[in-house]
């Protein structure tokens, strides 16, 4: 079940609120100027399928989004716990980082924790299979698939490759993580 924590930064023990209703996820990260949404795919997705069929799941709804936002990149992460890189690839999302364009993550199976932070608040959104999330340009955020990941997941961006601008603090490493 996906569900939104709320922390403020000088607790990152303690939530200020969790939720797990859907309208309530999506008309928080609102306020905030995230977007939250739920896709269906028109196939079954699972970790170790091809780019390809994980992209032709999704494909009518993330062509509709792409042209909308002038989005021109599509990738594919796909990891169980039996992937070699697993744990170079958590690396190179589990620190604080900004991006310099506006970000989707579509989770097509699994699940994974994406954490934005703004002002003085961190938003730990829990998505699970079939969750959207639009991050506006510059926006500080970090994601964490777990030591023992199972997600497949759609990147949307403006441009292609993925790079990292990581911010250089370590707020990240206080905040709760996916395993916890």
């Amino acid at each position: 079940m996906s569900s939104l924590s709320v922390y403020h930064l000088s607790s990152p023990d303690i939530p200020n609120k969790v939720l797990t209703h859907f309208e309530d996820i999506a008309s928080t990260l609102a306020e905030q100027g995230v977007r939250f949404d739920r896709w269906e795919a028109t196939a079954k997705v699972r970790p170790g399928a091809s780019h390809e069929d994980v992209i032709n799941a999704y494909q009518a709804p993330s062509d509709s989004l792409m042209t909308e936002h002038g989005l021109r990149a599509m990738d594919v992460i796909s990891l169980d716990r039996d992937h070699p890189q697993k744990d170079s690839i958590r690396a190179s999302f589990i620190e604080e980082q900004r991006q310099d364009q506006d970000e989707v993550m579509l989770v097509a199976a699994g699940s994974a924790l994406l954490c934005v932070r703004i002002d003085d608040y961190v938003y730990a959104v829990l998505c699970e299979k079939n969750d959207l999330i639009m991050v506006p340009a510059g926006t500080r955020q970090w994601l964490d698939i777990g030591e023992q990941p199972f997600v497949v997941a759609i990147r949307l961006s403006s441009n292609q490759p993925w790079v990292a601008n990581f911010t250089g603090d370590d707020i990240a490493g206080r905040f709760p993580r996916m395993d916890d």
